[in-house]
């Protein structure tokens, strides 16, 4: 039986870890896709990204442990919240309506699988390689390294490859919003006079975030990134 006699053994407080550790993965989300949308400032400003991330060392594996850490807990949080949530109201009501709730809501449940799944490809493809269309995966430049923007261009003109990563990044948009909105309304800024504010800055956080993955695949598709 769930210990409800502590603050983390409440819902509420479920909530929070699950906003904290939210907070933690949206902040990597954002650095992320700021990182990639390098992409558009040509091979040399990404290549030299790439290799900045290369040589911090165990400051990029410690941000890995922590991302790491606070998806575990993340997913943790969420499965308790849900599974307190099933054992307060056993019994489904008889007709469900959903005028308070939302599209993205509903699926947060299935969002998630889904999103880890993703990650698990994503490492694959432009990791470790092994998922990458050129064989061996990765492609040395000129001076012996690793020559990260033609990976991506070339790792991206597979239509398959791309299709998944605008699937998944339009379901990530979904998941980013409610979470958002959430995440802000678990830590108490939630009242009717603000809403709108804290609404709108899910939905713009979540578009861009969307945005700027879906722009990529489409920018070498298109033709507009192509191989150096």
């Amino acid at each position: 039986m769930t210990n409800n006699t502590t603050f983390l053994g409440t819902s509420i407080g479920k909530k929070v870890v699950m906003a904290a550790s939210g907070f933690i993965i949206f902040g990597f989300v954002v650095v992320h896709i700021m990182g990639n949308l390098q992409l558009f400032l040509g091979a040399k400003v990404l290549n030299d990204y790439a290799a900045f991330l290369q040589g911090l060392g165990p400051v990029k594996w410690a941000a890995r442990l922590a991302l790491l850490l606070s998806v575990l807990v993340h997913l943790a949080s969420a499965f308790l919240v849900t599974l307190q949530s099933w054992q307060a109201r056993p019994q489904k009501y008889a007709v469900q309506k959903y005028q308070a709730t939302s599209y993205a809501a509903r699926t947060m449940w299935l969002g998630g699988p889904i999103i880890g799944l993703f990650v698990i490809y994503h490492l694959l493809h432009f990791t470790t390689g092994h998922l990458h269309p050129v064989q061996g995966g990765f492609i040395p430049d000129a001076d012996g390294g690793m020559n990260v923007y033609n990976n991506v261009v070339l790792g991206f003109q597979d239509p398959l490859a791309s299709g998944i990563y605008i699937f998944t990044m339009l379901l990530i948009g979904l998941h980013l919003y409610h979470g958002l909105w959430s995440m802000m309304q678990s830590v108490g800024l939630n009242h009717p006079r603000y809403n709108h504010l804290r609404k709108g800055f899910a939905v713009l956080f979540a578009l861009f975030v969307a945005g700027a993955g879906i722009s990529l695949p489409i920018a070498v598709l298109s033709g507009l990134v192509t191989p150096v």
